[in-house]
């Protein structure tokens, strides 16, 4: 996968592209959170694809506690590497990004997983009513000027990060 042209062969330690994805992920994550704050989680749909990977991940992955994620168990070992590897290469096709990494709550760590695993887990939470809590009638999320300037910094990390990569 390439983001602007910049693969995992060709982006070296980039501290800016660091950034860009740390702004990206959080910027993600809020939009998600007040989504799920915003709308019944039984009436979200992530993708257009949200029945099919639910019904696959949970075939797969039939006793992943979704409500208590453990890093090490549910995702670091060889076997549940393996096990994910081969349910993401089934479904790639139907995310974009499905790789980028992605921030997920319920980590006992500051890590990430890749776009596709959050799909994966999130349709779940929702489709189970795990996230069903969060959701309050009448909930409006607040754009701020923090949200600009984030926006702004992000369009400008990105033109920089094109720039030194030509």
């Amino acid at each position: 996968m390439s983001v602007f042209g910049v693969t995992a062969e060709n982006a070296q330690n980039n501290e800016d592209i660091e950034r860009h994805w740390a702004m990206k992920a959080f910027q993600h994550a809020e939009v998600y959170f007040n989504l799920i704050s915003s709308v019944p989680s039984s009436k979200i749909n992530l993708t257009k694809h949200d029945d099919e990977l639910y019904t696959a991940f949970r075939a797969d992955f039939k006793d992943l506690d979704i409500n208590s994620i453990d890093e090490m168990k549910d995702f670091k070992t060889e076997e549940k590497k393996k096990q994910w590897r081969a349910l993401i290469e089934k479904y790639e096709h139907l995310v974009e990004d499905f790789n980028f990494g992605t921030l997920l709550r319920n980590r006992a760590a500051e890590d990430y997983v890749t776009r596709i695993q959050f799909l994966f887990i999130e349709i779940a939470r929702n489709k189970e009513g795990s996230n069903q809590s969060l959701y309050r009638e009448g909930f409006k999320p607040v754009r701020t000027e923090e949200h600009e300037e984030m926006e702004k910094e992000l369009e400008e990390l990105k033109e920089k990060i094109v720039s030194q990569l030509k």
